[in-house]
């Protein structure tokens, strides 16, 4: 009943708005609109639409921030519990809980920090400017370009520690028979990722 009341038939209202002429003239009460059937998918296809010039630029982003944001986050993350899993690596608890403290602090909280950080006047750009490598601030917040690239990096703060936590479970469970079997059957650590730790975590 909740998933119903709460994200079906919203869902279900967001598309049904998408065939009616719902904009800023045409808000109930005062105003009721009216279904319009496929026009706003005509303009929306049109090129010489304004609303089709601000969709497709932000289908685009979208499209590249999910890919991005996915793929870097979840190799990222089985890069590093495969580091700190290795047999060198000495206080694996303490690494672990380093990574997961970023994490576990509010996304709300993180962000606000990050922004303070690479603000005009923040930490970063004074650094920056104070070690010759740049002689103004950098527009980390204020360029389109640099925006994005910013939001992609500071979505692996959040987003390694926890692919991390989750594949650091896999890696400790896969049997330590196999990459015995592997290296007397003269397999390199490439061969050994690609047909053993990389099916475990893929699955």
């Amino acid at each position: 009943v909740g998933i119903a009341v709460f994200t079906v038939m919203p869902l279900i209202y967001m598309i049904l708005i998408a065939f009616t002429n719902y904009d800023a003239n045409h808000q109930p009460p005062g105003n009721l609109f009216d279904w319009v059937g496929l026009k706003n998918f005509r303009m929306l296809f049109s090129s010489a639409d304004s609303l089709s010039a601000t969709f497709w630029p932000v289908l685009a982003w979208t499209i590249i921030w999910g890919f991005v944001a996915t793929f870097s986050c979840y190799f990222g993350g089985m890069f590093l519990a495969m580091l700190i899993n290795s047999k060198g690596i000495h206080g694996k608890k303490i690494w672990r809980t380093i990574f997961v403290i970023a994490m576990a602090i509010p996304s709300f909280i993180s962000l606000l920090v990050v922004s303070t950080m690479l603000g005009e006047r923040g930490i970063i750009n004074v650094l920056l400017q104070q070690w010759g490598f740049t002689t103004q601030a950098l527009p980390f917040l204020t360029n389109p370009t640099w925006a994005k690239c910013t939001i992609i990096i500071v979505n692996l703060w959040i987003g390694i520690p926890v692919t991390m936590l989750m594949t650091s479970g896999i890696l400790m469970n896969i049997p330590a028979e196999l990459y015995e079997s592997a290296k007397i059957d003269g397999a390199g650590p490439v061969v050994t990722f690609a047909k053993i730790t990389f099916p475990y975590m893929w699955f």
